[in-house]
């Protein structure tokens, strides 16, 4: 029988946050159950419009603020409230910090039953503004017939204008503006997700950052849009640092934005970065960090926890277009890479002979399966390397990296959560969680990266 709440959906109620969700709403308690609350600040005390109801817990939205939390901070995008894109502009960047270093403890102790002081401090952007170099721009028709340009609104598809993210460099608004520009001389349909009809989709945007190097890849519901000279002219004209303007061919009914062809219009197919001393060519499908500042700090530390002397067999597992791994091949006798998407495969492959590697081999396929396969030939890796995504490893990869017997594991991840499950199975296989360093690769926003040293418990 479902246990009722003291209160119910649109009751005002008095609240205090105490602290944040993983999507970085405050939570705070009443009556016994949990509020969680958007937009709120710790060390608020609110007024709360309850919104939904649920067993144990309930959602709400402010309807006053009483006494507003130290850490508050006017926001400094007037998109905020609407987009949904940012998670932490209505606090300090301090307090921000701070909660998603929080966010890490409480994982680790809650889930992996291990001591939160074993979480170091947080290692803070420099700069927490204007450090995307990707953005994936959805289309619209406004009511007078113009293009709009934006991102979604939370768990909707209404579109959100916003011209200039300020997470995005200023290159990307001046694309945008020379998009519009052409899209109100050429013309064209706009794509309708619910009939399949029409043709632009999406404005897909990256910068190589150590050049500034800015390629434009519109998606399209077909092979060519109208005044393609025009679309090439108007973003030579505007966009400092154009390499290439592509048309990328996406015809299916599907929430994935690139389909598989692209044409270049003009310039390069690809822009070159360099990362961690290494140059990597970004073409739209790859896989790149899009804060490369500091992704540079992580896999510093990554190779700092690995410990390699030169001698090394060095196992990267999801490895991607191969940055870590090849971030570390010179200190490593030999790099073995593995990654389930054939196109990363290749990439990782021409990065490596671009930066003249001639230790590293990789391998596609599902990483449980390749390093099984790699185990059963008695492949016995020194250091492993793991960046899985979001879901984690599970149990069947840590066994499997246990059973290799490496001397360190080094984990990189993106969600505290399933890195806690994960750490708790290796400290059952015989490793011990030595450091692990939550590093901000994305300010703003709720997501925060953690990079974690294990060691083989000797007997």
């Amino acid at each position: 029988m479902k246990r009722q709440l003291e209160f119910q959906k649109n009751d005002i109620v008095p609240l205090q946050i105490t602290g944040y969700t993983v999507q970085g709403s405050g939570v705070g308690h009443y009556k016994g159950a949990a509020v969680f609350v958007s937009g709120a600040a710790k060390g608020d005390d609110l007024l709360v419009r309850i919104l939904k109801t649920e067993k144990t817990y309930a959602y709400g939205k402010i309807e006053a603020l009483i006494t507003p939390s130290q850490d508050r901070t006017a926001p400094d995008c007037p998109q905020f409230a609407q987009c949904g894109g940012c998670a932490f502009r209505h606090i300090s960047y301090r307090a921000e910090c701070d909660a998603k270093e929080q966010q890490v403890r409480d994982a680790v102790q809650r889930i992996a039953g291990l001591h939160p002081a074993l979480v170091e401090p947080i290692v803070p952007a420099k700069n927490p503004l204007r450090y995307r170099n990707k953005a994936q721009f959805p289309l619209g028709l406004n009511r007078e017939g113009k293009l709009t340009v934006g991102f979604y609104a939370p768990h909707s598809h209404r579109l959100v204008p916003c011209e200039d993210c300020l997470l995005q460099p200023p290159g990307f608004e001046r694309a945008i503006r020379a998009v519009k520009q052409w899209h109100a001389q050429a013309g064209g349909s706009v794509y309708d997700e619910r009939t399949g009809k029409g043709l632009l989709r999406h404005l897909y945007l990256r910068e190589a950052m150590s050049a500034g190097s800015v390629m434009v890849c519109l998606v399209v519901n077909g092979e060519q849009v109208n005044r393609e000279d025009l679309l090439v002219r108007l973003l030579r004209e505007q966009v400092p640092g154009l390499a290439g303007v592509l048309l990328n061919e996406n015809r299916r009914r599907t929430n994935v934005i690139l389909g598989e062809t692209c044409r270049t219009l003009w310039g390069s197919e690809a822009v070159t970065d360099t990362l961690c001393g290494l140059q990597f060519t970004i073409s739209p499908k790859s896989f790149y960090q899009v804060n490369r500042d500091q992704a540079e700090v992580l896999y510093g530390l990554a190779g700092q926890f690995a410990g390699l002397t030169g001698k090394e067999l060095l196992l990267d597992l999801y490895c991607g277009t191969g940055t870590i791994g090849l971030s570390m091949a010179e200190k490593a006798g030999k790099l073995i890479g593995v990654e389930v998407v054939p196109a990363a495969v290749e990439d990782a492959k021409r990065n490596a002979q671009r930066n003249r590697i001639a230790n590293a081999e990789f391998f596609c396929g599902d990483a449980p399966q390749i390093a099984e396969s790699l185990h059963q030939k008695g492949l016995t890796p020194d250091v492993v390397v793991l960046d899985p995504p979001r879901k984690g490893c599970g149990e069947v990869l840590v066994s499997t990296v246990a059973a290799m017997n490496p001397q360190r594991v080094v984990y990189v991840s993106c969600d505290p959560a399933t890195l806690a499950r994960d750490l708790k199975t290796f400290e059952e296989k015989g490793y011990q969680l030595r450091r692990a360093v939550p590093v901000d690769l994305f300010p703003r926003t709720a997501h925060v990266e953690c990079v974690v040293l294990m060691s083989r418990v000797e007997k």
